[in-house]
């Protein structure tokens, strides 16, 4: 937990008529933290008696206690150990899809701002490369796999998020925040799983990925020539408030909508509880197929509709920046930006860019996993940080716990601490391996360091196929991965195998991989894991 800072109180000179001059030097005691005031005081002395002068002295004196007592209220310092916590969690976007990460095509002002006034990440990962099971990971600090949860819920799901998982909605109760969700939230779409039911006191959104609805590509309805002839059977997307369903989601000009009526809520939530300490949640629906943008950027980028798109997310941003200012919360608030996996590439010009990284969305490669992450927190981020650290979304939980102050479950976690980065450590190294879990529970490979172990498997692969554009998927490959060792601090883009020539850095890596094996289990090689935890049910989802 954070200390808090100490009430420091700045000093005050004060100015009075000229007829002569007295030099005061004044020790003043608070908090036990002692500063030296001087202060220049001119006082008229000709032709003053000594006691008119000690009486002029002492009325001077209490103005400047006075003064200077209400200088002090105005300018304490923040309490950090309760910031404001806002999590703005992206859909879909890729390595290279913000301006501060190489972006072409359109800018993103607002985001970039951040990134020079906070911290940003080059190497940080998000523990999953899909839907559920990213969001799982980040609310829970725990790798989706330990909870045997899926890759993706679909609608109408029987299981969901366990209700005996900490989130960090709860997490943040503990020490009175209020909290709120404004997005996609697809950690089950039963009332039981629902966010009400796991630590959030307002909810609006779509309770899972804005394609599963019954409506094709173009818009019109599913049919039996349609490439996706299955989406038929998806029930309408609702989108819900609370634990109800106030409409449905039936064309793609109601996607157009979206990321406006998240920012609205979002905004209006801030004015709400700015007199207290929340928590605010906003996990876009974008830049996830079929894209919607509002009006407002329709057009406006030089890179299509991908680029519209991002420019709202920026401008989402920017309103809730706003908000914050006008209510004097930036300085402690804790802003968190990132996304769940990379782009859907297939999807061509509707899809991001990896920033050169391998491959993209579903894979366990960089390009699926290695996310933009910027934060901002003025009361202790110094600005124009960058971090080229080994961290993770499953690290956000355990970090935003030792700030506040709020016990961890009882239960296992996998997060590590992150604050020694925030508060600028250049020597601190939290987070040392990371395991990269896919489908529904295999390893696929080790990272230690800068190096990173690619254990055999056979995975869907954006390369060597033509992507679709406008909206309509491409196909994928087939892609094998073979063993290989990557060193990414010179190989990024995981190109070269280099084990032949660092055998002692592969065999600290299968040790690695084995005590996962052990621990959370690998279906690649048939063991089970001793320390997995049950998925929630309808049984067991009611607190």
């Amino acid at each position: 937990m954070l200390a808090p800072n100490p009430r420091v109180r700045p000093g005050l000179l004060l100015f009075t008529p000229s007829g002569g001059s007295l030099r005061f030097d004044l020790r003043v005691k608070v908090s036990d933290f002692r500063f030296k005031k001087c202060f220049l005081l001119f006082l008229p002395l000709i032709g003053q008696s000594l006691l008119s002068v000690m009486k002029k002295l002492l009325i001077y004196l209490c103005s400047i206690f006075f003064i200077y007592s209400l200088h002090s209220c105005q300018n304490e310092k923040p309490d950090i150990t309760t910031p404001n916590i806002v999590i703005i969690f992206c859909d879909d976007m890729g390595y290279g899809d913000l301006g501060s990460y190489g972006a072409k095509g359109y800018e993103t002002p607002n985001l970039d701002r951040l990134a020079n006034n906070g911290l940003r990440f080059t190497d940080f990962l998000s523990a999953h490369g899909a839907c559920s099971a990213s969001r799982t990971a980040l609310l829970t600090g725990c790798y989706a796999n330990r909870l045997n949860m899926p890759q993706v819920f679909s609608p109408n799901s029987q299981t969901g998020i366990n209700p005996d998982e900490m989130i960090i909605a709860e997490l943040l109760k503990q020490k009175g925040y209020s909290t709120g969700i404004f997005g996609k939230w697809h950690l089950g779409d039963l009332e039981p799983f629902l966010p009400l039911q796991h630590g959030f006191d307002e909810y609006l959104g779509i309770p899972y990925s804005n394609d599963m609805w019954p409506v094709d590509y173009d818009g019109g309805p599913i049919t039996e020539e349609s490439l996706r002839p299955g989406k038929a059977n998806y029930p309408p997307l609702p989108l819900v408030e609370d634990n109800e369903v106030i409409e449905h989601l039936e064309g793609l000009e109601d996607q157009d909508r979206l990321t406006t009526r998240y920012t609205e809520r979002a905004v209006s939530f801030i004015e709400k509880h700015k007199g207290e300490p929340f928590f605010l949640y906003v996990p876009h629906s974008m830049p996830h197929v079929p894209l919607g943008v509002s009006d407002k950027f329709k057009g406006k980028s030089r890179q299509g509709m991908f680029g519209d798109v991002i420019m709202e997310i920026d401008w989402s941003v920017g309103e809730i920046m706003k908000a914050l200012e006008e209510n004097d919360l930036v300085e402690n608030t804790l802003l968190i930006f990132t996304s769940d996996n990379g782009p859907w590439l297939n999807y061509g010009n509707h899809a991001g860019s990896t920033g050169g990284l391998k491959e993209g969305k579903g894979t366990s490669m960089e390009g699926g996993v290695r996310e933009p992450c910027i934060m901002h927190w003025p009361a202790l981020i110094q600005p124009g940080q960058v971090s080229n650290r080994l961290a993770s979304t499953i690290d956000i939980l355990p970090t935003i716990a030792e700030i506040t102050g709020a016990a961890l479950p009882d239960h296992r976690i996998d997060g590590v601490s992150i604050l020694s980065i925030l508060k600028g450590d250049k020597d601190a190294v939290p987070r040392k391996s990371f395991y990269y879990y896919y489908h529904n529970n295999n390893l696929e490979g080790v990272r230690m360091g800068q190096w990173k172990l690619v254990l055999p498997h056979n995975h869907r692969s954006y390369e060597n196929v033509v992507p679709g554009n406008d909206g309509y998927p491409g196909p994928y490959s087939q892609g094998k991965a073979e063993y290989a060792l990557y060193d990414l601090r010179r190989d990024p883009g995981e190109r070269y195998d280099v084990k032949e020539q660092h055998a002692d850095i592969v065999a600290e890596l299968e040790k690695l991989a084995e005590q996962a094996r052990i621990d959370i289990g690998d279906d690649l090689t048939g063991r089970e894991g001793k320390n997995r935890r049950p998925r929630g049910t309808i049984n067991n989802g009611n607190k």
